[in-house]
């Protein structure tokens, strides 16, 4: 039986018709008969959702986290109070370092202090580029530069006592999704660029179709014009859809649909969306 692809949305920026939403992602998906938790919210909120939907959370078969920051993770222990068996892939950069930098202060943004220990045994550290199953593959970043991104964002890693550096988001991976007429791109927050992680996907996959692309886009902070320049850059990849919220942002949102049309979905939470 070919796999077909399915993502809930468990918890976003924006409330659903009858489900709050909090400062944070995270989707179910469902690829076939595999069932797969990518990130977990600023809280347990996830968790509630998903009960009010009827998934349960038990049944999950693989969790992922899509990078080292709180409004992705903080939700994870409640995760394996309601699972006993799903590992938790996290990039193999994947550390108790991720800051904030507010004019001379550095924020702690990262993963729940203690987290990786007191789950070890859930644990599975991923490599660059790896499958967890058939068909479902994990993809960290190749390209260079990424700490211009860290430093445009004012986010930064904490590298000993005192030392602070621009975050290359080599902590950030791509889930990624194989169908019979191409691949799906699941990246939460998109640090590294949409345009920049699809390109990447192109290269571990050529000459497949880019059937869409799934997060935030990292855009509430971003002016007019980069959103419009940045719009074209992921036109230019051909990519067919895109369905984006959380760190976007409603006023980007609004010019990614000015500029690419019907290519683009908003998400919320509560919303179920099927990629055929």
């Amino acid at each position: 039986m070919e796999n077909t692809l399915a993502f809930t949305v468990l918890v976003d920026n924006t409330d659903g018709d009858t489900l709050k939403g909090e400062w944070g992602l995270s989707i179910f998906i469902e690829y076939g008969d595999k069932k797969i938790l990518l990130d977990a919210g600023l809280s347990s909120l996830f968790a509630d959702n998903a009960a009010g939907m009827g998934i349960d959370l038990s049944e999950t078969d693989y969790a992922v986290l899509s990078h080292a920051h709180d409004d992705h993770a903080n939700g994870f222990d409640r995760f394996f109070e309601c699972n006993d068996h799903a590992p938790l892939y996290v990039a193999r950069n994947c550390n108790e370092n991720c800051y904030d930098r507010k004019g001379l202060f550095y924020k702690y943004a990262g993963i729940p202090k203690g987290i990786m220990q007191r789950h070890i045994g859930r644990i599975i550290r991923a490599d660059n580029d790896m499958y967890i199953d058939s068909g479902i593959r994990l993809l960290g970043h190749t390209s260079p530069g990424l700490d211009r991104q860290g430093l445009m964002e004012k986010m930064y890693l904490r590298q000993g006592a005192f030392r602070f550096i621009p975050d290359d988001f080599r902590h950030e991976q791509s889930l990624i999704f194989e169908l019979p007429d191409g691949i799906v791109i699941f990246n939460s927050c998109s640090h590294a660029g949409a345009d920049v992680i699809i390109y990447e996907a192109m290269q571990a996959y050529p000459e497949q179709r880019i059937l869409a692309m799934i997060g935030g886009f990292h855009l509430f902070n971003k002016s007019d014009e980069y959103v419009r320049n940045f719009a074209h850059r992921v036109e230019a990849t051909g990519v067919e859809k895109i369905y984006t919220g959380h760190c976007s942002g409603k006023k980007a949102l609004s010019i990614l649909m000015e500029e690419l049309g019907d290519k683009v979905h908003a998400i919320k939470t509560g919303l179920v969306f099927r990629i055929n």
